[in-house]
């Protein structure tokens, strides 16, 4: 059986309990052994970390030490995924640089704040992840973010939709899911998620389920690629999302 660990708290704005619920659920569904802790020290036990299958952080505005981030870190190198969404994920942790290098990106504005009607646009690649998802509106905050240029991008929104010291600028198109490697763990994240009633849209939730799973399958492929190479077989790559 598969187990994940997901840590939540953090600003309650956010709902991190109801969310971690909500990811409780799917990851139960697949058959997944899923814990849910309220505490930071939930990352202090490297060895259990590395055992895991799943991390799933839900903490917003938090301060973290160096030594439960390099914990995180080193479990993710070695195979663990790691998937959130919204500011429990890319939100989490302002003061931790190497949090930020691990997950992709970093929450920098909300223009207009909560309640911005705004478009997710699909972007169609070889992913498997947003398989036949069209786009789809969503009233929610509309996160601008600094994106790690390494990521893979599998939607995105339209930035400006309301005014602000940004809307002089071209248009920009920010990711808003994404896909990256750390180490040869899996990195999932989807900035949609404010609350738990965005997470329960029909596209958000199926998103979520998919990145969750997908984030789940690191350890395992990377099993089978070190088998390929000690084999002599093809390499099947670890730059897809598959």
């Amino acid at each position: 059986m598969k187990k994940a660990l997901i840590v939540q708290g953090g600003w309650q704005g956010h709902q991190p309990k109801e969310v971690s619920e909500i990811f409780r659920g799917l990851l139960e569904e697949a058959g997944f052994e899923a814990e849910v802790s309220d505490t930071l020290e939930a990352f202090a036990d490297a060895g259990k970390l590395r055992g895991l299958d799943l991390i799933v952080p839900a903490w917003t505005m938090g301060e973290i030490t160096k030594d439960l981030v390099k914990n995180v870190s080193e479990a993710v190198q070695s195979g663990v995924g790691i998937a959130g969404c919204h500011g429990g994920m890319c939100d989490a942790f302002r003061n931790n640089v190497d949090w930020q290098f691990m997950t992709g990106g970093q929450w920098v504005a909300h223009p207009g704040n909560d309640g911005v009607e705004y478009v997710v646009n699909i972007k169609h690649s070889s992913s498997p992840l947003v398989e036949g998802i069209e786009d789809f509106t969503v009233k929610s905050e509309q996160y601008y973010l600094h994106v790690d240029p390494a990521v893979e991008v599998l939607a995105t929104t339209r930035f400006p939709v309301v005014p602000g010291p940004h809307s002089l600028n071209k248009a920009v198109d920010m990711p808003v899911i994404w896909t990256k490697r750390w180490g040869v763990g899996r990195v999932f994240y989807c900035s949609l998620g404010h609350q738990a009633n965005i997470v329960e849209m029909p596209q958000v939730k199926e998103i979520m389920r998919r990145g969750l799973l997908w984030a789940a399958e690191g350890k395992l492929a990377a099993a089978r690629d070190a088998g390929a190479f000690a084999t002599g077989a093809a390499y099947t790559g670890m730059g897809d999302s598959n």
